[in-house]
């Protein structure tokens, strides 16, 4: 059974699909929704959202915390940022993780709590940049060559 799946940024819609399963990373844990799911309302953290469409294809995205609502046959993901796998820049996300971290080595954002949760944000955000990027690249050009989708052995264990 499918229902529809929508993720959004303030900018742009990122996703909008029939899918069979969602699954979020939930600020208290990774969360799998199905069809008839509950009426839930949560916040997101930063993760990857693995999407499973009518076909038994995934999508994975990088997302920067949020909410989700799930209805029994609508999931929307408002997150505060979201970027498919596929499109995620590695050589970007690790100069913006480099800044981050050279940030908060200097020690002086610690007196302003404000900018320090900024810049531990941003570290966050290219933490998991890199690590959904770095998992799925070439993912999708393997697809498309061999016809249909093989686990990788790191997707084995």
């Amino acid at each position: 059974m499918a229902f529809t799946c929508d993720i959004v940024t303030q900018e742009k819609t990122v996703f909008n699909g029939e899918v069979k399963s969602v699954s979020l990373p939930g600020s208290e844990g990774r969360m799998g929704i199905l069809a008839n799911h509950s009426p839930l309302l949560t916040t997101l953290g930063f993760g990857e959202v693995i999407v499973r469409d009518v076909a038994g294809g995934e999508q994975y995205f990088a997302i920067g915390g949020g909410f989700a609502e799930v209805q029994p046959d609508h999931v929307i993901v408002l997150a505060d940022s979201a970027e498919q796998a596929e499109e995620i820049d590695i050589e970007r996300a690790e100069q913006a993780r480099a800044r981050a971290e050279q940030a908060m080595k200097e020690g002086v954002v610690k007196e302003d709590p404000d900018k320090y949760a900024q810049i531990q944000a941003s570290l966050l955000r290219a933490q998991v940049r890199l690590d959904v990027g770095r998992k799925h690249s070439g993912r999708q050009r393997r697809e498309m060559a061999t016809g249909f989708s093989q686990p990788r052995d790191e997707d084995r264990s």
